[in-house]
């Protein structure tokens, strides 16, 4: 697996390429905070941990589908970090209230 950072809007988003499967995996916390407009990391991991409660409880089959994978952190130890392919991102993308979700509207 290859690691690769991207840069969106200003925001890291750490990403892993499994060469094996030719799948990218993003960090799932680091999505939720450029959809949330979050600058606190901690706080965007907080969102995260209460979205896959309700999640969860609804029943949703999204975050089992995520893995634990290990990525660069901040103090640039390797830690476990949720991480999900593209598909099961644009669903946890769809329970997350963000301008960034909302089609435009143009007249």
């Amino acid at each position: 697996m290859k690691q690769e950072l991207a840069i969106f809007e200003g925001f890291k988003i750490r990403r892993i390429y499994d060469e094996e499967t030719e799948t990218w995996y993003f960090s799932v916390v680091d999505i939720i905070r450029v959809l949330t407009q979050q600058p606190d990391f901690q706080t965007a991991r907080k969102y995260w941990n209460k979205l896959k409660e309700r999640l969860n409880k609804e029943g949703s089959e999204t975050v089992t589908k995520c893995h634990q994978l290990k990525m660069p952190a901040e103090d640039g130890k390797m830690r476990l970090t949720d991480a999900a392919d593209p598909e099961t991102l644009l669903r946890l993308i769809q329970s997350v209230p963000s301008p960034k979700t909302e089609p435009t509207i143009s007249r």
